[in-house]
């Protein structure tokens, strides 16, 4: 089997493997023992881009990578790929661009900007 195949249940045998994308995420977390959050904050609201065939995958991985660092997501908003940000009129900086374009070359999911909230 080489690249472009996969026999898997989500493209069946003989059919072309989606291409991983990168997905822009926003992911409120609240508190939890060991976040890692200031004193006072009352959680935080995360931007991520993360890789995955798609949208699901991509917050599936954030989520599981967000509860191994000990945070606490509650909820995960999605804001699309690149080409559907830049489709919809979105301004990517340059610096943004060089950080989706290392969540898809490795696979992964990086925390752009972690802002946290106060009452």
């Amino acid at each position: 089997m080489d690249d472009t195949e996969d026999a898997g249940p989500e493209t069946g045998p003989g059919k072309a493997r989606r291409r991983q994308q990168v997905f822009t995420l926003l992911v409120e977390v609240g508190r939890k023992t060991g976040d890692g959050l200031p004193d006072k904050a009352t959680g935080a609201g995360l931007v991520i881009y993360a890789s995955g065939v798609d949208e699901a995958e991509a917050v599936r991985e954030t989520v599981a990578i967000l509860k191994q660092a000990d945070l606490a997501p509650l909820d995960v908003s999605g804001y699309g790929t690149l080409e559907e940000r830049q489709a919809a009129g979105d301004d990517i900086d340059a610096d943004e661009l060089k950080l989706m374009e290392r969540a898809l070359k490795e696979n992964s999911v990086i925390v752009a900007q972690m802002t946290p909230f106060f009452d």
